[in-house]
C-alpha cells in the first residue's frame, strides 16, 4: 500500500457517514464563528456605554478598514485551504506542507505591506472619512494603528486555523477559539472599563489575544505527530505557491473588501443625505454592521465546513459526497439566516437598547434592520454554493456569487436609491440587491450541478 493510499485510508473526511462529518466540522466552526461574534457584540457594548457615541462612530468609520484586513486573512488562507483540502484528500501532505510554508511567507508580506501604507496614508485617509470631525477621527486613528501593527498575528493565527481545519481538528480550532475570545472580553472590559484605555484598549484586547492564540496553536502543532510538522516551515520556501494561494482565495477576498465598499457607500449616502441625523444614522449603522456581522459568521462556519469536506472529497475522486456535503450545508444555512431576518425584524429595537441608551440610535437600528431582511435569508446558501466552488477549484463560479453584489449591485444601488428617495432608499438597496444575485446564484447552481450528473453518467455508462 502507498503512503498517500494509506493517507487516504486514515483521512475521516473521505470515510465517516456524511451528515455526522457535516456535523463534527460546521459545529465546531460555527462555534469558533460565534465566538467572534460575541466578541464584536460585547467590545460594541463595551465602546458605546462606556467610551460614548464618539467612540461608536469611530469603531464605525474603522469598520471598511477592519474588514480589509480580514480580506486579507481570507486571501491567504482561503486560498491555502482550497490547495491543502485536496492535497490532504490526496494523500499528499508533503504538498500541503509546500502550500502551508508559501501562505505563511504571503502573510507576513502582507503586513508589512499593510504598515507601510498605513504609514503613508493611514491618518490623511481616516481624517476624510471622519468629515472634519477631529474627536471621531483622532478615536479612529488611535484604533486603527493599533489593529494594523498587530496585523501579522491576526493574520498567521488565520492560517493555522485554517490548517488544523482542514486536517480534521475542527473541534481543537472551537475550543481554543472560546478560550481565546473568552480572554479577549476579559482583556477589553479590564483596558476599557477599569483602566480607562478607551478606543485603544479595545484594539490592544484584541491583538493580545490574537498573539495568545497563536502561541497556543503553534504548542498544539509542535507537539501533535499527525498534523504538518511546524519544521516543514523550515525546509520548504516560504515563496511557494503564492499565485495560486492568491488566485483562490482572491474572489473571497474580494468579496470581504466588497463589505467595506458597500459600508463606504452607505456612509457616503447618509453623509450626503442624512443631514443633521448624519451622527446618529452613523453610530446606529455601525451596530447594524456588528449585528449582521455576527450573523454572518455561522454561515461563514457552515461554509467552511462545506469547502473542507468538499476540497477532501473531490481531490479523492469522490464527487458523490462532495455534492451530499453541499446539500445539508445549503438547508443548514437556509434556517440559521431564516431565525435571523425573523430576530432582525421583530427584535430590532431591544437589540439596539444594550448598544445604546440614546432613544433615537435605538429607533434608528430598528428601522435599518427591517427593510435590510427582505432577501436575506438567501445570502447563507449562496456563500455556501460559493466556497464550494472555491473548494473543487473554481474561482470564476466563485467570483460571480461573491463578487458581483457587494462591488456592483448593492453600492450602485445604494447610491441611486438615497438619491431619489433620501436616507430611506439605502436600506431597501440591499434586498434588491439580493434579489439579483439570487436568481445569477440559481442559474449557475443549476448549471453546475446538471454538469457533474451528466459527467457521472458518462463514467457509469461509458460509450
Amino acid at each position: 500500500m502507498s503512503m498517500g493510499h494509506a493517507a487516504q485510508q486514515a483521512n475521516p473526511f473521505l470515510t465517516a457517514p456524511i451528515g455526522r462529518l457535516f456535523l463534527s466540522n460546521a459545529v465546531p466552526m460555527a462555534v469558533v464563528m460565534s465566538m467572534g461574534g460575541i466578541l464584536t457584540v460585547v467590545d460594541g457594548i463595551f465602546v458605546g456605554r462606556f467610551i460614548g457615541p464618539d467612540a461608536l462612530a469611530a469603531i464605525s468609520l474603522a469598520f471598511p478598514v477592519v474588514m480589509v484586513l480580514s480580506a486579507l486573512t481570507t486571501l491567504a488562507g482561503g486560498g491555502m485551504s482550497s490547495l491543502m483540502a485536496r492535497h490532504l484528500g490526496a494523500g499528499e501532505r508533503m504538498r500541503a506542507g509546500r502550500v502551508f510554508a508559501g501562505a505563511h511567507g504571503l502573510a507576513l508580506a502582507i503586513s508589512v505591506a499593510l504598515a507601510l501604507l498605513w504609514a503613508m496614508i493611514g491618518p490623511a485617509l481616516v481624517q476624510s472619512m471622519a468629515a472634519d470631525n477631529a474627536d471621531v477621527a483622532e478615536l479612529a486613528e488611535d484604533y486603527l494603528r493599533i489593529v494594523i501593527l498587530g496585523a501579522s498575528a491576526q493574520l498567521i493565527l488565520g492560517l493555522h486555523a485554517d490548517a488544523l481545519r482542514n486536517e480534521g481538528r475542527a473541534g481543537l480550532v472551537a475550543a481554543l477559539s472560546v478560550l481565546v475570545n473568552l480572554f479577549n472580553i476579559g482583556a477589553n472590559w479590564l483596558a476599557i472599563v477599569v483602566l480607562g484605555l478607551g478606543i485603544s484598549g479595545s484594539a490592544l484586547g484584541a491583538v493580545a489575544a490574537q498573539a495568545l492564540g497563536l502561541a497556543l496553536v503553534l504548542g498544539v502543532r509542535a507537539r501533535s505527530r499527525k498534523l504538518l510538522p511546524l519544521s516543514g516551515l523550515l525546509k520548504h520556501s516560504w515563496l511557494d505557491a503564492w499565485s495560486r494561494i492568491v488566485r483562490l482565495g482572491l474572489p473571497l477576498c474580494l468579496s470581504f473588501i466588497g463589505i467595506a465598499v458597500v459600508a463606504s457607500a452607505v456612509m457616503l449616502s447618509l453623509r450626503l443625505h442624512a443631514g443633521a441625523d448624519y451622527a446618529v444614522l452613523i453610530a446606529a449603522y455601525g451596530v447594524v454592521t456588528r449585528l449582521l456581522g455576527f450573523a454572518f459568521l455561522p454561515q461563514m462556519a457552515i461554509a467552511l465546513a462545506t469547502q473542507s469536506i468538499a476540497g477532501n472529497n473531490a481531490g479523492a475522486g469522490l464527487h458523490d459526497r462532495a455534492r451530499a456535503g453541499l446539500w445539508l450545508a445549503l438547508g443548514a444555512a437556509f434556517l440559521w439566516c431564516l431565525s435571523v431576518v425573523l430576530v432582525g425584524i421583530f427584535a430590532g429595537a431591544p437589540l439596539g437598547g444594550w448598544f445604546s441608551k440614546d432613544p433615537a440610535v435605538i429607533d434608528a437600528i430598528a428601522k435599518i434592520l427591517r427593510p435590510m431582511m427582505g432577501l436575506y435569508a438567501s445570502s447563507g446558501p449562496i456563500l455556501v454554493l460559493a466556497l464550494y466552488f472555491q473548494a473543487l477549484g473554481q474561482p470564476g463560479r466563485t467570483a460571480a456569487l461573491t463578487l458581483v453584489k457587494p462591488w456592483l449591485l448593492t453600492p450602485v444601488i445604494i447610491l441611486t436609491l438615497s438619491a431619489a428617495f433620501g436616507v430611506h432608499g439605502i436600506w431597501f438597496a440591499f434586498p434588491m440587491a439580493d434579489a439579483v444575485i439570487l436568481l445569477l446564484a440559481a442559474v449557475i447552481g443549476y448549471k453546475a450541478l446538471r454538469s457533474a450528473a451528466a459527467q457521472a453518467s458518462k463514467v457509469e455508462n461509458p460509450a
